[in-house]
């Protein structure tokens, strides 16, 4: 696996891989050169069946701030048609997808803010644990955007209900960690100084796990969660994106 990253700091140890987004001045914002280098990471793991556990984290003071809103409106700026935001849009489903659908089990480790599309990467891990300082929000309405990064929203119905879901997106209002375990969103909630222990809590039992065994947990625990959509509507969400945001003018992209 190749390890010279700009925006990732990558560790392996033995079954374990560490994977932290590694760009702190911008709060670990998801633009596309991250995405790029998830998609590198995770994608080699088809060659590393002895990799049992991911654990996805992030420098700095915040796990991630959403999506590169910067990136977003330049990348508009420079190309009216919205293709290069499309094709961004699409990487950053490949991403999430990935997260769900490799052999490994993934597991979130958060702290400071995690928003927007960093509730995305969060989610699409199979578990979560959080600081207790942490704080959510899915500010897309605000933002002038609607909720269509990564495929993210039948996951976070499907982890948290309808209704909750429902009242996060249109009040954008923030929330704490135990309000994340109440949804669900997070698994456990500890003290900041307590997370790595959660988190080893997890991975020391896993790592001696049969592989073939995960793996087949995995595609069972997948497959159920998804019989029941007819269609996979989150083709569309960059297509979506674009299209809302090309819409609202370079006033309400920056």
């Amino acid at each position: 696996m190749i390890d010279n990253f700009k925006t990732l700091a990558v560790a392996h140890q033995g079954p374990l891989l560490n994977v932290q987004l590694n760009s702190p001045d911008t709060g670990n914002a998801l633009g596309e050169p991250m995405l790029d280098e998830l998609l590198t990471v995770l994608g080699a793991l088809h060659d590393r069946p002895e990799i049992r556990v991911v654990v996805l984290s992030g420098a700095g003071a915040d796990f991630c701030l959403g999506g590169d809103r910067r990136e977003f409106a330049e990348s508009l700026a420079a190309d009216g048609s919205g293709a290069a935001l499309r094709a961004m849009g699409n990487k950053a489903r490949r991403v999430c997808e990935a997260l769900a659908a490799t052999s490994a089990v993934t597991i979130a480790r958060l702290h400071g803010g995690v928003i927007g599309a960093g509730i995305a990467l969060a989610v699409f891990c199979d578990l979560r644990a959080g600081a207790h300082t942490c704080r959510f929000r899915l500010p897309e309405l605000a933002l002038g955007m609607p909720p269509a990064w990564g495929g993210v929203l039948p996951r976070l119905l499907n982890e948290a209900g309808a209704a909750r879901i429902r009242e996060l997106i249109l009040t954008g209002e923030s929330f704490d960690a135990a309000k994340a375990v109440e949804l669900s969103l997070l698994h456990k909630a500890v003290p900041a100084g307590e997370l790595d222990e959660a988190i080893a809590r997890w991975t020391r039992p896993l790592v001696r796990r049969s592989p073939a065994a995960l793996r087949t947990a995995k595609v069972m625990m997948n497959a159920y969660a998804g019989a029941g959509r007819l269609a996979d509507a989150t083709l569309f969400d960059a297509e979506m994106l674009t299209s809302v945001l090309a819409a609202a003018g370079p006033e309400r992209r920056g």
